[in-house]
C-alpha cells in the first residue's frame, strides 16, 4: 500500500466475511414488540371478565392468559439477553421513540403479568409486582436521562409519556386482588395528576400543530390512562370517580372512532400496537363499572383487533424486519 503525499496510510477496513457472520439470538430483539404482546395482556384480563359477565365458562380466557403471561416472558428474557449482549444497546434503544415506547410498555406488561398471577398464583403475584415497580423506576430514569440528551425539538410531550410516568397504574389492578388496597389508593391518587398535565399539554400540541401521520396511532394511548382510573377507582369502590372515568373513556373512544380514518392515514406499522392496550383497558373499564353490554361488544371487538394486530407485529420479529422498520439496535 502506498503513502500519500503527506505520509499518511489510507485507513485499512477489514474483508468482508463469507459467508455473514451469523448474529447470537435476540441480537437485534426490538422493544416494538412490547406494545401489541401488552394489549393481549389486556385482553386476556377483559375476555375473563366478560366471559364472567356472560356467564359462560372461563376456561378459554384463563388458557388465554396463561398463553399471553408465557409470550410477556420470552419477549422480557430475549430482551434481557440482548442487554447482557452489550450494556449500551438499551441506550441506543431509547434514543428513539419507538424503543422509548417498546420499553416502557415491556415493564407496564410486568403489572399485568402481575395481575394474571394474582388470579392463579398470588404468592408469585406479590413477588413480581414489586420487583416490576422496581423495574419500571429504572426504565423511567433511564428513558428521562434519554430525553434530556435529545434535541430540543424531540423533547415535546408525546402520548407514549402516558406509558412512561403513568404506567403505575397498571400496577394497582394486581395489588386490589392482593389486599394490597393502600397501595393501589396511592398509585391512583398519585398518576392522576400526571395524566391530566400529559392531557393538557398534549391538547395545546394539537392545537398548534398537527402531528406527523406516521405518529398519530399513538393518540389512541389517551384512552388507556381514563380507563384505567375508571377500573381501579371501581375496584377500589370509589363509584362516583369511576362512573366519571368511565365517562372520560367513552368520549376518547368515540372521538378516535370519528377519527380513525385520519389517525390511521399511512397505513399499517408496528406503532399500531399503541390502539391494542388502550381498546383492551376500555373494555375492562366499562365491564368493572357495570356498563355490561357496552363491555361485552367492545372485548369482542378487541378480541379480533387486538390479536389480528399481535400477529402482524409479532410475525415481523423472526426475520429482522420489525428490528428494521423501527430502528431497533444490534447488540
Amino acid at each position: 500500500m502506498t503513502k500519500d503525499p503527506k505520509g499518511f496510510r489510507p485507513k485499512a477496513f477489514p474483508p468482508p466475511e463469507f459467508p455473514p457472520r451469523k448474529r447470537p439470538a435476540f441480537a437485534r430483539m426490538p422493544p416494538a414488540v412490547f406494545p401489541s404482546v401488552m394489549g393481549l395482556l389486556g385482553l386476556s384480563l377483559a375476555l375473563r371478565r366478560a366471559l364472567e359477565e356472560a356467564g359462560l365458562p372461563l376456561g378459554l380466557a384463563e388458557l388465554f392468559m396463561g398463553l399471553v403471561a408465557g409470550l410477556w416472558v420470552f419477549c422480557f428474557v430475549g430482551y434481557a439477553r440482548k442487554i447482557s449482549l452489550r450494556r449500551k444497546v438499551i441506550r441506543e434503544d431509547l434514543a428513539i421513540l419507538p424503543g422509548r415506547a417498546g420499553l416502557a410498555a415491556g415493564s407496564v406488561g410486568g403489572f399485568l403479568t402481575a395481575a394474571i398471577l394474582a388470579t392463579f398464583a398470588p404468592g408469585l403475584a406479590k413477588i413480581l409486582l414489586p420487583l416490576t415497580f422496581a423495574l419500571h423506576g429504572i426504565v423511567v430514569v433511564a428513558i428521562i436521562r434519554a430525553i434530556i440528551l435529545l434535541p430540543d425539538e424531540a423533547r415535546g410531550v408525546t402520548p407514549v409519556w402516558h406509558l412512561i410516568f403513568v404506567g403505575p397504574i397498571v400496577g394497582a389492578l394486581a395489588a386490589v386482588p392482593l389486599g394490597w388496597t393502600t397501595l393501589a389508593s396511592l398509585i391512583l391518587w398519585g398518576t392522576i395528576p400526571m395524566a391530566l398535565g400529559i392531557w393538557a399539554a398534549s391538547a395545546r400540541q394539537l392545537m398548534r400543530r398537527i402531528p406527523p401521520a406516521p405518529l398519530r396511532p399513538l393518540l389512541a394511548i389517551h384512552l388507556a390512562p381514563a380507563s384505567l382510573f375508571a377500573s381501579v377507582a371501581g375496584l377500589l369502590g370509589y363509584h362516583s370517580l369511576a362512573q366519571g372515568f368511565t365517562a372520560l373513556g367513552v368520549v376518547i373512544f368515540i372521538a378516535l372512532i370519528a377519527k380513525l380514518r385520519w389517525i390511521t392515514e399511512t397505513g399499517f406499522s408496528a406503532l399500531w400496537g399503541a390502539f391494542t392496550f388502550p381498546l383492551a383497558a376500555f373494555a375492562a373499564a366499562l365491564l368493572i363499572n357495570g356498563w355490561a353490554l357496552p363491555g361485552v361488544v367492545v372485548t369482542a371487538l378487541a378480541l379480533g383487533f387486538n390479536t389480528t394486530i399481535a400477529w402482524k407485529v409479532i410475525r415481523l420479529w423472526p426475520k429482522g424486519t420489525l428490528a428494521a422498520k423501527t430502528n431497533a439496535a444490534t447488540a
